[in-house]
């Protein structure tokens, strides 16, 4: 029985526990024992914690919808108190860094009764759209271990596609739930700014890009999960409109006809994406049409803006500069140029040479571009739907090149050109995994709603699903 788990989805997973089918230590047991067989093979966990697990899921736990599923955390930031917390970061790694406070996030996790067994790996500092940290090594994709699993969540996208766990938290600033989402067939929700509280340790305002939530196998697990995290935690400075509804119900509700924007080409230019992710795109849009939806190739002028990228880095930058100081606190001394990756070094220095005035000046260009973006929505659009990727995952190394930082560094935007607009402007956006290319990778298809409209994308989600079914299809490295 207990290697049948790996088949189900969080909400089956917990169906079983409140039917008495399954206790909560069978479940933790029974995804200890697909790590320990799976993951060498895939480096998706940095590390563990088999015997905390273990002893939560004998105890009294919360009475939570996912009361006993097994959970993975990314290791970048969502900390538990005392326990590990490196974010890919060597000099983190190598004095055993332990966080001093629970994230407001991880405790709604552990509410919902889901019982953590480890973190995943990211990317130096979330960085990079692919996981190959120098300190951990390369994550690999469970549908081709030569392939990039994506990044920055994409230890948590490849142990929730092995089947290792059902979903894994995931976080995302410039595409990093809905990138490894896409490279490794699951469903990735962006949530809107604020959705989900960062604090106690983080800030909305001062780190805008940056999202958290999860990857999922289907869309009632991402519905489910949000009804039970979602919300403002003491002292959060921003917080979008609640949802009409909860979000499972918006999963099963009937849909409006909607007016839905196709791009496929890359943003600035009229060159096509990959032709397997346009086919696909193209695929979900005519699904649409069929279900009653107004679908037309339109989508924002602003998209096609490549000034909007000079808003990006000096703030990508300056974030890196911030890491800086803050991991310097963590170790007691400056951070050296040893201490880190060479990208994270050179994006640093690129953010020490921005003066305040240019930063700030960064900030009202982000501002005044999410305006002139977001008219479009104003104006009487309901989705803008693209390829998730620009291209199919990359081999491994493609991206990584510490010798050359800034080679990789632009490459991944030929890689993902559809995904940091919205945390630019701080929309939702959903990845689904709504096709397949010739060689049977994943291939996902976007959309991007609305601030505050994660009940829509869910619910074009579950039409989408249940047009396009992937709940059957395994990765050749699966439990």
């Amino acid at each position: 029985m207990a290697d049948s788990y790996a088949a189900l989805d969080a909400t089956a997973q917990a169906e079983l526990v409140r039917s008495g089918q399954a206790s909560p230590a069978e479940l933790v047991d029974a995804a200890i024992a697909r790590i320990d067989a799976i993951d060498p093979s895939i480096n998706a966990f940095t590390t563990t914690r088999f015997e905390h697990a273990r002893v939560e899921a004998e105890g009294d736990l919360p009475d939570g919808p996912f009361r006993g599923v097994p959970f993975a955390l990314k290791d970048l930031a969502c900390t538990l108190a005392g326990e590990p917390s490196y974010d890919g970061v060597k000099v983190l790694k190598d004095t055993d860094w332990r966080a001093p406070i629970t994230s407001n996030l991880a405790a709604r996790f552990q509410a919902a009764g889901l019982v953590i067994v480890g973190r995943t790996s990211s990317p130096e500092l979330g960085i990079m759209p692919t996981t190959e940290p120098l300190c951990f090594g390369p994550t690999r994709n469970p549908w081709d271990v030569a392939r990039s699993a994506g990044g920055s969540s994409g230890g948590s996208a490849a142990a929730v596609a092995a089947g290792l766990v059902p979903f894994a938290h995931a976080s995302d600033g410039g595409g990093s739930i809905r990138i490894p989402a896409a490279c490794c067939g699951l469903v990735g929700l962006k949530t809107s700014r604020g959705r989900t509280s960062v604090g106690p340790a983080s800030d909305e305002i001062a780190r805008p890009l940056s999202v958290q939530f999860a990857v999922t196998r289907s869309v009632r697990d991402a519905a489910a999960l949000l009804d039970a995290v979602a919300g403002p935690a003491v002292g959060d400075p921003i917080s979008p409109e609640p949802a009409p509804t909860s979000y499972r119900i918006a999963v099963t509700a009937p849909l409006p006809p909607l007016r839905i924007g196709v791009m496929t080409t890359m943003p600035g230019t009229s060159d096509l994406a990959d032709p397997e992710c346009v086919a696909t795109t193209e695929s979900v849009a005519r699904v649409l049409e069929a279900a009653g939806h107004y679908v037309e190739v339109a989508h924002p002028a602003a998209f096609d803006e490549t000034e909007r990228m000079t808003a990006f880095i000096p703030i990508w930058s300056a974030m890196a500069t911030a890491n800086l100081i803050a991991i310097g606190r963590k170790i007691g001394r400056d951070v050296t140029q040893v201490d880190v990756e060479p990208l994270t070094w050179m994006l640093a220095e690129n953010g020490r040479s921005t003066n305040s005035g240019e930063l700030m000046d960064a900030y009202s260009a982000m501002g005044a571009f999410t305006r002139r973006f977001t008219q479009w929505w104003a104006d009487g659009w309901d989705l803008l739907l693209t390829p998730t990727l620009g291209e199919l995952p990359p081999e491994i190394g493609v991206l990584q090149t510490p010798e050359h930082p800034f080679v990789g560094f632009g490459r991944g935007g030929t890689f993902t050109p559809f995904t940091p607009v919205t945390n630019q402007t701080g929309q939702p956006a959903i990845s689904l995994p709504a096709g397949a290319s010739a060689s049977g990778l994943p291939v996902g298809a976007h959309f991007i709603a609305a601030s505050g409209r994660e009940d829509l994308l869910l619910a074009v989600g579950a039409l989408v699903e249940a047009a396009l079914p992937w709940a059957d299809r395994r990765a050749p490295v699966h439990a």
